[in-house]
């Protein structure tokens, strides 16, 4: 969800933007600027930090995982190029 407080003060700070002669159709230009954001950031393909957060700490957990079975091949490849049965107990 986006928060709809930042979007008030970027409506607020373009309407301050406005010319003088402008300034008595403050609050609907105001009004104009906040509707056009929301739409606009409603198209786009966006996700919370939170959902962020939890899909970075997935692919963590997926490196560190594949970290893990990339050290496993190199060992039973070591194994085999000696000529050895790799033993089930051994890693």
């Amino acid at each position: 969800m986006i928060d709809l407080t930042h979007i008030d003060e970027l409506a607020r700070r373009l309407s301050g933007l406005v010319p003088a002669s402008l300034r008595d159709s403050r609050d609907e230009i105001q009004e104009n600027f906040k509707a056009v954001l929301q739409s606009g950031l409603g198209k786009l393909d966006l996700v919370t930090r939170e959902e962020f957060e939890v899909q970075r700490a997935v692919l963590l957990r997926t490196r560190e995982k594949l970290e893990a079975l990339e050290q496993a091949v190199q060992w039973l490849e070591a194994e085999l190029a000696r000529g050895g049965q790799p033993e089930a107990s051994a890693h």
